[in-house]
């Protein structure tokens, strides 16, 4: 009897520890090394009980200082590695993170107060997902879009896409993507009619094989500039890095004053041109970097790429066609509404916009900051 109470005893403070780290004790995340389950549920990386979103066993979130535009979605980031393994530090690239790593990203919008997931219409507001995480994550309040899981197996890296069904119950592998019509609603309560696009899987190569000479699949968004942020867990504030480091997830973190930090996009008390560069280096570096596909073109824009000719300044386009929007450079110093970058990014054909992958609609708020960057440029083209 004595043996069995302590038995009990040693379940009840394992439960109380899973809680306190957002984990469930029925939730243990699986690897899955070769096969790709039919439905998200079975990595057990997320789950939905009583209407809640959960979090499987050591299942982390996180958050990046300034992310990739994606239709006014929100963004609930996830990663999870086997017991006992760690990624390696990197100041520049990708963290070196071990097989058997699965990240999870899940593309949700917050729904008008009285409307369901299937009513299709889906509020343009600030993404506030830690809050939501903390709070509980309550299902009937958001619409549940897809998540799209990369796992890294002894073959590298694969990406597959995932999309939730109109019960919010859990989500269904989609190989050739999905499409969902929604009505994006602002804050004046003005509706606009938008199609939704769940990228194929060759799409998600599209991005994420960053190297366009080895073609590997890789994180885009988990390096140190990206990460290098405070995020609001359930027991306390704290730097991401510190946080993954003191877990056990991540190795070799130098001193703080040593890790590189983007800027926020949106933060008005940070310069201008840092939060150019950092909208810049998020959302069009994967492609647009010295051995991406992009390359070709001479324009770099990874946060340390150069002023000047190869950031697109005076820069002329390369078969950029009717991308150019009959502008002359990349960047007319001083005159956005004469340059090529202001019109593209403004752009939804999808013949003409950047990126060409992962948005519908476009960012408003993005194009003011690219535009009020190019207008405070000082200088002349030729």
């Amino acid at each position: 009897m004595i043996q069995k109470l302590r038995n009990l005893i040693g379940l009840a403070i394992v439960s109380a520890l899973l809680a306190s780290c957002g984990g469930s004790a029925d939730q243990s995340p699986v690897f899955h090394s070769e096969t790709n389950p039919e439905l998200l549920s079975e990595w057990h990386m997320l789950s939905v009980k009583d209407k809640t979103l959960q979090l499987g066993e050591r299942v982390t979130p996180y958050d990046l200082n300034t992310p990739l535009f994606s239709d006014y979605a929100h963004k609930l980031r996830t990663i999870w590695m086997p017991e006992g393994k760690a990624a390696n530090y990197d100041a520049n690239d990708a963290f070196d993170f071990p097989v058997g790593t699965v990240i999870t990203k899940t593309f949700y919008y917050q729904v008008p107060v009285g409307s369901s997931a299937k009513d299709g219409s889906v509020l343009r507001n600030a993404d506030n997902t830690s809050q939501l995480l903390n709070a509980g994550f309550e299902l009937p309040s958001v619409r549940l879009v897809e998540t799209r899981i990369l796992v890294n197996r002894a073959t590298g890296w694969v990406a597959l896409p995932y999309v939730w069904n109109e019960e919010q119950t859990d989500a269904v592998l989609k190989r050739t993507g999905d499409i969902k019509n929604l009505k994006l609603v602002d804050e004046k309560n003005q509706k606009k009619l938008f199609s939704y696009v769940v990228p194929n899987t060759n799409q998600c190569a599209g991005c994420h094989a960053t190297n366009s000479v080895t073609r590997k699949i890789q994180p885009i968004g988990l390096k140190a500039r990206h990460l290098n942020k405070i995020y609001t867990y359930k027991d306390r504030a704290e730097n991401q890095l510190v946080r993954w480091q003191a877990s056990g997830f991540l190795h070799g973190v130098p001193e703080s004053s040593r890790v590189p930090r983007n800027a926020l996009w949106n933060d008005t008390n940070v310069a201008l041109d840092q939060r150019a560069r950092s909208y810049l280096d998020i959302n069009c570096s994967h492609c647009h970097n010295r051995n991406g596909a992009a390359s070709t073109s001479g324009l770099l824009l990874e946060l340390d790429s150069p002023n000047g000719l190869s950031l697109g300044v005076c820069k002329l386009p390369i078969a950029a066609g009717t991308g150019t929007g009959d502008r002359k450079f990349g960047i007319v110093p001083g005159k956005p509404d004469e340059s090529i970058f202001t019109y593209r990014i403004a752009s939804t054909n999808p013949e003409e916009m950047m990126p060409e992958l992962g948005r519908s609609v476009s960012h408003d708020e993005g194009v003011a900051l690219i535009r009020q960057w190019i207008a405070e440029m000082r200088g002349a083209c030729p």
